[in-house]
């Protein structure tokens, strides 16, 4: 079965694709897949320290999704004495990989606000460790109005000050269903 699913992938393959991954050696010339590799850099010089960082009880992994995407939900970076957590776009999407609240942009925004906070928690992070966002909303001149209320109320309920940068774009994400997403960076000092 695994080999009829690589020979299918092949065949659907444009002459375009075949050449870059031919050039990235990911294929060989008779079309065969190859083990890649890339130039090892670090035996001279480590890696970062990072950590993929999850929070099960409110949101699934993207590689459970019937369709798996490939990215972490977040990580955690450590660099001497800060860590920094980069949070990939996160949405209304449930603990079972569903989008909680379709139709209902403002308790999407909830729901987002929600799972990010179980991604900083599970860091031992807070909102408060947050220096920026980048918001995007599918339809923004209907829905900003009632996204910065949401987000104004969740920010002064946590008081938060100073507030973090943030960006708002108007966006096609990955599911229809879907009416708002967040990707936010925290940076703490380590104790």
């Amino acid at each position: 079965m695994k080999d009829l699913m690589i020979v299918e992938e092949l065949l659907n393959l444009s002459k375009g694709e075949r050449e870059e991954m031919i050039k990235l050696g990911v294929l060989s010339e008779n079309d065969q897949f190859v083990d890649f590799k890339m130039p090892s850099f670090h035996e001279t010089r480590p890696p970062i320290d990072k950590k993929a960082v999850h929070a099960p009880q409110v949101l699934n992994e993207a590689y459970c999704y019937k369709r798996p995407s490939s990215f972490s939900r977040a990580l955690r970076l450590d660099l001497g004495s800060y860590s920094v957590l980069l949070i990939s776009g996160t949405a209304s999407v449930n603990e079972d990989g569903k989008t909680a609240h379709v139709g209902d942009f403002r308790a999407q925004c909830w729901r987002t606000f929600r799972n990010i906070s179980e991604l900083l928690v599970s860091e031992k992070m807070s909102w408060h460790d947050v220096v920026r966002t980048t918001c995007y909303l599918r339809d923004i001149e209907r829905d900003y109005k009632d996204f910065n209320e949401i987000r104004t109320q969740f920010y002064d309920w946590l008081k938060l000050d100073p507030l973090p940068a943030s960006t708002g774009i108007q966006a096609t994400l990955c599911w229809d269903t879907l009416l708002v997403e967040i990707e936010a960076i925290a940076i703490c000092k380590n104790t």
